[in-house]
């Protein structure tokens, strides 16, 4: 339910961060309680945000008219940003201060929900989510340092506790809260719940949080952030135009090759750059290798699939958002069933037994949901929801120790970035490579099972879109009353077969990434680098 959730907890230690206190304003120690409460604030709007979103997008749809490319940027626009920013901000927060960066963070987000919530056209809430993303990637890039520089001993140990329930309660509440305020008052709260909590943790943070930087910080890597973003901009724009114009137009090809130009120059330029963005030395590790695998799997498997499963939900069996919400709490229960036992085996148990058979349950998930035709109700779903959240949960407390246990505590805060860029990536990648896959199958079924409804075989395209939109009802209302039925039937046919072939696809997604990872973490790694995670 959240691809962010526990993926930060070994960015305590940013490069230089075991000399904090060096690097500590004198006579300003701050209060570290309240910096765990501004701290906590942040994440969980960050995360609530993610959550919240999913149940809200049909009436986005309808309210703003958006297409169906223009639902999958409202949340790649996030994802897209946070990814690009997220390893810059650390290199920023280190160089001119982490209070000082992560009130910057919370302004730009706090600012950027209320454009949002302010939205009346789909661009506009596209452009607006992307900066949310700039300001998340800030907060997420320096939040647990602050803690880290705040508390030492047993007390470091109690903030992380209380930080990892937050995003637990974040990830549960979610889609309920998303629900009500939908429901109960319009989508556009869901983005203006964020106003006042980003208030009272701007002020915390101005009152109460000491300031820190690092005394060894370098600049950033301004080429390495400017080609990567294109590029992933590139392949992501590609992905969904080929729903729109199909994968051999000559824009999405040319998009491709640009985003595979770049990705080339991109590994050119860390390669030989004094202090990349990405320090490409660290994927020789398997182990490390294998925790971003498993890190895009989750993310581009079930998270991606969140969004097709509540357009089901609202446009195909008509539940409100607040129902919707609901059902999806079956998945949150999963998570919250497994995270806390996993966080407890992770130390005792070699963690590729817990991230391979995490993926392998949440593969299991996915498959089990298929076979969804036009008679199906929400129960089909329960199993496979209630399997792949406790695949979930099994995967998320051990993966941030596949990126940090292996490296020197120097290089943590990058890895710790690293394996959250590749969260944020799966997510991108994910939603627009099984919604392009989605869109075409939809399309064609209504085309085919419309030709043969006599004297409807004109409607199809029209038919087809509004499926896509969200929009199939009121068509239907204005379809001949004998042709009504059919054409419900259609479109719910023509829903679940594309819906039944991404389940497939991010299945199979979560299966490969399983098998990677039982393959490439090994014990050795973190014995070899002192840490005292197993592997």
């Amino acid at each position: 339910m959240t691809e962010a959730h526990a993926d930060l907890s070994g960015q305590a230690q940013r490069p230089g961060k075991q000399a904090s206190d060096g690097g500590q304003d004198p006579g300003q120690r701050g209060n570290k309680w309240w910096t765990l409460v501004a701290v906590c604030l942040g994440t969980f709007m960050l995360l609530l945000d993610i959550t919240i979103v999913n149940v809200a997008l049909p009436d986005i749809q309808l309210a703003l008219k958006s297409s169906f490319s223009d639902l999958q940027w409202v949340v790649d626009a996030y994802a897209l940003t946070l990814a690009a920013f997220l390893l810059t901000a650390g290199s920023l927060a280190d160089m001119y201060g982490r209070r000082l960066m992560y009130m910057i963070g919370l302004v730009v987000f706090t600012s950027a929900s209320m454009l949002c919530g302010f939205a009346v056209s789909s661009l506009m809430l596209q452009l607006s989510r992307a900066l949310q993303g700039v300001g998340g990637a800030i907060m997420f890039a320096v939040s647990l340092a602050l803690l880290a520089d705040a508390f030492r001993g047993k007390d470091r140990g109690v903030a992380f506790g209380i930080w990892g329930a937050v995003t637990g309660l974040a990830v549960a509440i979610g889609p309920l809260l998303g629900g009500l305020l939908t429901s109960g008052l319009s989508w556009r709260w869901i983005f203006f719940v964020n106003v006042p909590l980003g208030i009272v943790a701007v002020v915390i943070a101005v009152m109460k949080v000491a300031e820190s930087r690092s005394p060894q910080a370098s600049g950033p890597d301004w080429a390495g952030f400017a080609i990567f973003t294109v590029a992933l901009a590139s392949l992501v724009y590609a992905l969904i135009e080929s729903n729109q114009r199909s994968f051999t137009n000559g824009l999405v090809l040319g998009c491709f090759a640009l985003a595979a130009v770049l990705l080339v120059a991109f590994v050119i330029v860390e390669l030989r750059i004094a202090h990349p963005m990405f320090d490409l030395t660290l994927f020789r590790l398997p182990t490390f290798s294998g925790g971003a695998v498993a890190a895009f799997g989750l993310s581009a498997s079930i998270f991606a699939m969140l969004l097709y499963l509540v357009l089901y939900l609202q446009d195909i069996l008509g539940y409100s958002p607040l129902g919707t919400g609901v059902r999806l709490m079956v998945i949150s229960g999963g998570i919250l069933a497994t995270s806390t036992i996993a966080g407890r085996l992770t130390s005792k148990v070699p963690i590729r037994l817990l991230i391979g058979p995490g993926l392998i349950m949440v593969g299991a998930g996915l498959l089990l949901m298929r076979g969804l035709d036009a008679s199906s109700t929400w129960t089909h779903l329960i199993p496979g929801m209630i399997v792949g959240g406790l695949g979930v949960g099994l995967v998320n407390p051990p993966l941030a120790s596949t990126a940090v246990g292996v490296v020197r505590p120097h290089q943590a805060g990058m890895a710790s970035g690293i394996n959250s860029t590749f969260r944020q990536v799966g997510i991108a990648t994910g939603i627009a490579l099984l919604g392009s896959l989605f869109s075409n199958k939809v399309k064609d079924e209504v085309l085919a099972r419309v030709a043969a409804v006599p004297g409807l075989s004109h409607q199809g395209p029209r038919i087809a879109t509004a499926v896509q939109s969200g929009e199939i009802g009121q068509v239907i209302g204005k379809l001949p009353t004998h042709a009504r039925q059919a054409v419900g039937v259609i479109t719910r046919s023509a829903f679940t077969t594309g819906l039944n072939e991404i389940l497939l696809i991010a299945a199979i997604i979560a299966l490969v990434s399983a098998a990677v990872t039982l393959v490439a973490i090994r014990s050795k790694d973190f014995a070899h680098q002192g840490g005292g995670s197993p592997g």
